[in-house]
């Protein structure tokens, strides 16, 4: 069979298909559900490449195939999926057309990030530090926090939601710095001395005593 389908890309398959899942229920009507699967998605993306990482062996190919089948998964999760999710509150050709431009902002800067991505693993194999410009994924966050809020709030969805559509397409854009944040947990640093420090204090009370 062509592809990969060891553990590394398990988590991209899942978070596809819940990507995928959204589409639908955001066209049956239920929003809910749809930023539900947006999220879930989301969560995939945070886990897919630390565990794709833990595969030291893994070949060119598969690196490569990694990159391509992530971006690809990242167009409809955080590109197609937030499009639909903002038009299904209200169809008009204004939000069709903003909806498009997102899409298409959001398709440009993957394939720009897949190109930028195998040039850097040419000479570096270690994890990116840093982005330009806001990464697609962000999506998972800034959509359901919009809707979420906005439903409590009653802000009108119909308008903002386009509006920020098109603030994050151009933000995608846009060749901005951004620190890509680490799941790792820093142990904090043992103090030089410290035991010496300990053995004196244990000896200095023992005198006292």
């Amino acid at each position: 069979m062509l592809g990969i389908y060891n553990y590394t890309v398990i988590l991209t398959y899942i978070g596809f298909l819940s990507g995928f899942a959204g589409i639908l229920c955001a066209f049956g009507g239920h929003l809910t559900a749809a930023v539900l699967c947006l999220v879930g998605a989301g969560v995939c993306d945070v886990f897919d490449g630390k565990v794709a990482s833990t595969k030291k062996d893994r070949t060119r190919s598969e690196k490569r195939f990694g990159i391509q089948i992530d971006s690809l998964s990242d167009l409809v999760c955080f590109g197609v999926l937030p499009a639909v999710i903002v038009y299904s509150l209200g169809g008009s050709w204004v939000r069709a057309l903003a909806c498009g431009a997102y899409v298409l902002c959001a398709l440009i800067r993957l394939a720009w990030f897949n190109v930028d991505e195998e040039a850097r693993q040419d000479f570096d194999t270690g994890r990116r530090k840093v982005y330009l410009g806001l990464p697609v994924t962000s999506a998972a966050a800034i959509f359901p926090l919009l809707i979420g809020i906005g439903r409590l709030r009653h802000w009108p969805l119909h308008i903002m939601g386009p509006l920020t559509l098109l603030i994050v397409a151009a933000a995608f854009l846009t060749p901005f710095s951004i620190r890509k944040p680490s799941l790792s947990v820093r142990r904090k640093p043992k103090l030089r001395g410290s035991r010496r420090l300990r053995r004196k204090e244990r000896k200095k009370n023992d005198a006292n005593a």
